[in-house]
């Protein structure tokens, strides 16, 4: 049987800024970020490679988490120091430096974490703009590893 792809959009606004960065990247700033999430995968026996409700559903928690807040690098003392000192603000703690490329490789790692157990999907596609006309793109593999012995 032959597979299928489906795809859907998803919109946030956040902030960030890349401290080895030579040009303006190195302050503060923000962006209004669009992703496109595919999946390839066999259409089931109604046709459907998968609900878009449910990939809507792998996909908003993570929106929701970045939407309105300052990703921050774990190594940039400057923002730590700052985010310790000023609590409220809504902040996302990652282990590496925000790029769009790491961006976007952390959240297709997360979602085919997710999606992995969906026998029928073989590949995630992920592409974040992080402008109109800038992205990064990750492709993974959602087939498990075999387990025979």
């Amino acid at each position: 049987m032959s597979t299928l792809t489906i795809a859907k959009e998803f919109r946030w606004e956040m902030g960030h800024r890349l401290p080895f960065h030579a040009g303006h990247c190195s302050n503060i700033h923000g962006h209004s970020y669009r992703m496109r999430v595919a999946i390839v995968g066999t259409p089931d026996a109604n046709g459907m490679v998968m609900d878009f409700y449910d990939l809507a559903a792998a996909v908003e928690p993570i929106v929701a988490m970045l939407d309105h807040a300052f990703l921050c690098d774990s190594g940039d003392e400057v923002m730590q120091r700052f985010f310790r000192d000023h609590p409220d603000f809504k902040v996302v703690h990652v282990p590496f430096t925000t790029t769009v490329e790491n961006i976007c490789r952390w959240i297709a790692d997360h979602l085919a974490q997710q999606l992995r157990r969906y026998e029928n999907l073989e590949r995630l596609q992920v592409r974040l703009y992080e402008t109109a006309t800038a992205y990064a793109e990750c492709e993974l593999s959602l087939s498990l590893p075999s387990t025979k012995a």
